[in-house]
């Protein structure tokens, strides 16, 4: 008898907890970014070397300001060679052209009078009897020849006019092409912004796929999140987000849902969804990293019990040993709400 007290007294407690009262906030987990509004990455839209760059990272730049220069010889020989064409086909630097037909035109109406006046005469001398037939159709035949060359020379200058006319324009349409095309060597800025980051320095080649440079806006940020698939069916826009920056270690901001891109990234197999500060730290820079709990529901002052006390099938075990199956509310990384099965006084260890 004394050694069966001896075994029962030293029979080790087993540890057990009961259901607290808790307030309770179910959120999906999302790491991410601080991005400057209208961000983006500035190309250019011509191949070259970069000649000048006229700003400085940290700039505050005006939407339409020179970013940089691309420099390309063989863009900058092509609009010479379409102003020299413009210059030299120039519409009023060939009139004398137009003048020499003139006097041409001149000559054969002066010819065309006489040989008119010549015909007839001959004409007038033919009914009389006077000349010859031959001579009759030789003046005729002159006649005829005059008019036809004083046409002509009139639509040699109605030809030439329009020649010319067309290009001068022409010239002057190429010109403007040419020094249109030049200007798109000029990188400029899209928005009113800052100038975050040069990517490219003078003298490098670059194309149209080259990223050149990071704008955004100088005071505006927003949240830049990735939310996994399976839990991107729960947010919506309007929901509270927390947000912990590493940069701000010791505090938590306050933002709110705005966006979420449709589109899977799967690769990461995970949905971007963006964010504004309702309370935001008073110095951002982009690309800060964060990470941040996009709260899904509270409730406060409802029974909780640790998640590891509760298996997949909610069942947890009791002190006896004995397993009871319980239905829950909200859930979040570290507690659980029990809605029915368990009471404050309920006495439940760890289950296995």
């Amino acid at each position: 008898m004394l050694l069966l007290f001896t075994l029962s007294s030293c029979k080790k407690e087993v540890p057990h907890i009961t259901p607290t009262l808790k307030s309770i906030v179910e959120s999906v987990y999302a790491s991410g970014m601080v991005k400057s509004t209208h961000q983006y990455q500035a190309f250019g839209t011509v191949s070259g070397n970069i000649k000048t760059i006229f700003v400085k990272e940290g700039d505050i730049i005006k939407k339409g300001s020179p970013i940089m220069v691309i420099q390309n010889t063989s863009a900058l020989l092509n609009t010479e060679n379409a102003a020299l064409s413009a210059n030299y086909n120039e519409y009023n630097s060939n009139q004398d052209k137009l003048r020499l037909i003139e006097k041409e035109q001149q000559l054969a109406r002066i010819k065309l009078h006489a040989d008119s006046l010549m015909m007839v005469r001959q004409n007038a001398l033919w009914a009389q009897g006077i000349g010859t037939k031959m001579e009759q159709e030789q003046r005729e035949l002159t006649y005829q020849n005059a008019r036809a060359n004083l046409e002509s020379a009139n639509l040699r200058y109605k030809d030439l006019k329009r020649q010319l006319k067309y290009l001068s324009d022409q010239s002057k349409k190429n010109l403007k092409i040419s020094q249109n095309n030049l200007s798109e060597y000029v990188v400029k800025s899209d928005i009113n912004g800052r100038v975050y980051d040069i990517l490219k320095e003078t003298g490098e080649m670059v194309n149209q796929q080259t990223p050149l440079c990071i704008i955004g806006d100088a005071t505006d940020f927003i949240i830049e999140l990735e939310v996994d698939e399976y839990d991107v069916t729960k947010v919506k826009p309007g929901q509270e987000v927390i947000v912990k920056l590493d940069s701000y270690q010791d505090k938590v901001f306050e933002a709110r849902l705005q966006r979420i891109n449709p589109l899977m990234n799967t690769k990461s197999r995970t949905f971007t969804v963006e964010a504004s500060f309702v309370s935001a730290p008073e110095i951002l820079y982009p690309n800060l990293s964060l990470e941040a709990n996009i709260v899904l529901a509270k409730k406060t002052g409802v029974l909780t019990i640790p998640v590891k006390y509760v298996n997949r099938q909610n069942y947890v075990t009791l002190k006896d040993g004995s397993l009871k199956q319980i239905k829950t509310g909200l859930r979040d990384y570290q507690i659980v709400e029990v809605t029915e099965g368990l009471d404050s006084t309920s006495q439940i260890i760890e289950a296995k």
